[in-house]
């Protein structure tokens, strides 16, 4: 691997606690142990100064802080962290500082602190606007709470968010997944993230299923709300990303383009370039937190793994492929030190399919391609 410009980095921060875990998360997230915020947060200083002989001399372009529900951290926390983390590493002067907040978990004042402290862009978990799908859900807030919710991020100075909506809920039909999309298009949200609800094993959904719309009536919900969303001037820039002009996630962004990010905090990953080395490394932290930070306690670290040629072109794709719009030829070997002729024969082949169109230096997926994304995939394994 040969790398001839330095990939953008960024930081992720996971904060593992929720009041309660909904039924169908997957996710690192434990009910239990907000209180060991002080603790958990110095771990997270640690570790981070383990990491920075990985990273020295290179800014941090964006924060995302996910979880979990990060908004259950307190504002004097969050500055803590914050302030602890620009001292030991280089901010770009117009950084993204983005937060996930649960509707139920938040208030005015509360915004008002994580705004003082340097957020520049929060995330709420809506999910929905109808009561009755929360409670199918499981989530701890109502309706009213997540208007409120919005309303009061407005108010202490938000001008940047993203509203979390998911299709396919149990019972639902078209008519109540438009009405979600409605709602959330008269609260004026830069970016709106919408995605179906998907059964992943080891959570109760997966055990017991509840009753969702088949196949064909999901598919007709994304189109329908795909629609309502471009008439309302959002651009569909990632699979289940829309963002008014400008206003796209830099941090997903940067995810979706192969770039580096530290992963801070019980079960993060991370992707770090060494390029005066040529090699890609992978980490990963032990994802119960008590063992995280027992871990860093005793002075020990993460996984480390190098990622190998082959693995590298895969997780190029895996994250390219998700652009509406495509990505540059030469940002392949900008991310992976690999050259061209590696994967040009199978992008050949895939545009003879016509699931892919190669125009001078872009690759983009055709209606098709989106289709049959795994199936694009698979071709770079």
């Amino acid at each position: 691997m040969q790398f001839t410009q330095p990939v953008p980095l960024s930081l992720y921060v996971h904060y593992p606690w929720c009041i309660q875990k909904c039924p169908y998360c997957d996710f690192n997230s434990h009910t239990l142990g907000a209180d060991q915020e002080a603790v958990y947060l110095d771990a997270l200083i640690q570790q981070l100064e383990q990491t920075l002989p990985m990273v020295w001399g290179r800014p941090i372009q964006s924060i995302f802080f996910g979880g979990g529900t990060p908004s259950l951290m307190s504002e004097a926390g969050l500055d803590s962290f914050l302030s602890r983390a620009r001292a030991l590493l280089g901010f770009q002067p117009d950084i993204e500082i983005t937060l996930e907040a649960n509707p139920g978990t938040v208030d005015f004042e509360k915004f008002a602190g994580f705004r003082q402290a340097g957020v520049n862009r929060l995330s709420m978990g809506i999910q929905s606007f109808d009561d009755e799908k929360l409670h199918a859900l499981g989530r701890i807030h109502s309706a009213d709470e997540a208007y409120r919710a919005v309303e009061a991020a407005k108010s202490a100075g938000f001008d940047n968010f993203n509203l979390d909506l998911m299709f396919a809920l149990p019972n639902q039909n078209l008519e109540q997944a438009l009405h979600d999309v409605d709602t959330a298009i008269e609260l004026r949200p830069p970016h709106l993230s919408h995605y179906q609800l998907t059964l992943e094993p080891n959570t109760p959904f997966y055990k017991q299923p509840p009753e969702l719309p088949e196949d064909d009536q999901a598919w007709e919900m994304q189109l329908a709300c795909q629609q309502r969303l471009a008439e309302a001037g959002y651009h569909h820039y990632e699979v289940s990303a829309y963002a008014q002009n400008g206003q796209a996630c830099r941090h997903n962004l940067n995810y979706w383009q192969f770039g580096d990010y530290i992963g801070l905090g019980a079960g993060a990953h991370g992707k770090i370039t060494d390029p005066p080395q040529g090699v890609i490394w992978r980490t990963q932290m032990p994802a119960s937190p008590g063992g995280y930070m027992n871990m860093i306690a005793e002075g020990k670290r993460g996984r480390l793994e190098k990622v190998g040629d082959s693995d590298a072109v895969f997780e190029f794709m895996l994250n390219a492929m998700r652009l509406q719009d495509g990505f540059e030829l030469s940002l392949f070997t900008l991310r992976t030190g690999l050259p061209l002729h590696t994967i040009e024969p199978i992008l050949q082949d895939l545009a003879d399919k016509g699931w892919l169109t190669l125009d001078g230096e872009t690759v983009c997926l055709t209606r098709t391609g989106q289709t049959y994304l795994n199936d694009v995939l698979q071709a770079f394994l």
